[in-house]
């Protein structure tokens, strides 16, 4: 059995959290809770967020990904896989970080969802006033 090298990293994005493992010399494959990653993303938006730290430093097909990723939907997964891709490729090489960081992929989305308040329909919403 060889063992293999690689840079581990957390991404997040909404409630989904990514534990991604960056593999160096790799064919360029993206494997997500043991499924490639083209089965549980069929949208193309989803497939090219996932892509994007790869497209920005150009090491498309030079590292294998393999991803745990738990929580949230899809589109929040995605990118949550997108920030811990991002950030594994900077614990790989150094070199990345201005450019994923002028991408804006460092930069962990702190945007949830807010809280229904009581009195109102949702976190905003309140019921339409009768002023009689």
């Amino acid at each position: 059995m060889t063992t293999q090298t690689y840079d581990r990293s957390v991404g997040k994005r909404k409630c989904a959290i990514a534990q991604v493992k960056l593999f160096s010399g790799g064919k360029g494959e993206i494997i997500v809770n043991g499924k490639p990653y083209q089965e549980l993303f069929p949208r193309f938006e989803h497939r090219r967020s996932i892509e994007r730290p790869f497209v920005a430093t150009e090491t498309v097909g030079k590292f294998n990904v393999e991803v745990k990723v738990i929580g949230g939907g899809v589109t929040g997964q995605a990118e949550a896989i997108r920030h811990g891709i991002a950030r594994a490729l900077v614990k790989a090489n150094e070199q990345f970080r201005p450019l994923l960081r002028q991408e804006g992929l460092l930069t962990r989305d702190a945007r949830v969802k807010e809280r229904k308040k009581y009195g109102l329909k949702r976190a905003r919403k309140a019921p339409q006033y009768t002023k009689r």
